[in-house]
């Protein structure tokens, strides 16, 4: 489990697609002090597990990212529900531990689930912080609600107003700068995560309602 409140943002060093899968290698610092085999790390908002690591050269070492290469296993339905297939080496990628059960719950409950993925529309200035409005499918639109939360890219975000087809966020200045979503386009692509008490009870009033 993970509360989306991103660690560190670091850099995809390459990407090997192998059939149906992938592995994924990403550079980063200051996750890595007790990195483990076996560990889950959510990038991007997608929980994936570590297989590997090793420590970059000394030369590579001192550049802006951090001192460590993880390689995660990508399964096809991960490449399927997600945007991780789409990334590059040079990309940035938010990055968070799993939570710790006696850590304070700052964000909210992500599974690291993504449930699909939506479309950045537009960006609004207003003063130092951003109104920003993502596009999300119809079949997850409705688990999306005004105050409610949402994971996008593995950020933890308050939706503040919903529509049919789309939702948007108050982006305040340390969200800017401290994930990816501060770097992002209109058109650019975005994982997304609702909130898994929507879908638990979207899912007992469904079968309640089943003679």
């Amino acid at each position: 489990m993970f509360t989306g409140i991103i660690e560190e943002v670091g850099q995809v060093v390459g990407i090997e697609h192998r059939g149906d899968s992938a592995v994924l290698r990403i550079r980063a610092s200051r996750i890595v002090d007790d990195l483990r085999h076996g560990a889950s790390i959510a990038v991007n908002g997608v929980c994936l597990t570590v297989v590997g690591s090793e420590p970059l050269g000394e030369t590579v070492a001192i550049a802006s990212f951090g001192t460590l290469v993880i390689d995660f296993d990508v399964m096809g339905e991960t490449l399927k529900r997600s945007v991780i297939g789409n990334l590059a080496a040079g990309d940035a990628v938010n990055l968070e531990r799993a939570t710790r059960a006696d850590s304070r719950l700052d964000g909210h409950v992500v599974q690291g689930h993504v449930d699909g993925t939506g479309v950045v529309v537009s960006r609004t200035p207003t003063g130092e912080w951003e109104t920003v409005r993502f596009a999300v499918p119809v079949d997850l639109a409705r688990f999306v609600a005004e105050k409610g939360s949402i994971a996008v890219d593995g950020v933890s975000l308050t939706v503040s107003d919903v529509g049919p087809d789309w939702f948007e966020v108050g982006l305040i200045p340390e969200t800017l700068r401290a994930t990816t979503l501060g770097e992002k386009l209109p058109g650019d692509p975005v994982n997304l995560e609702v909130d898994v008490l929507a879908k638990y009870v979207a899912r007992l009033l469904e079968t309640s309602e089943t003679p």
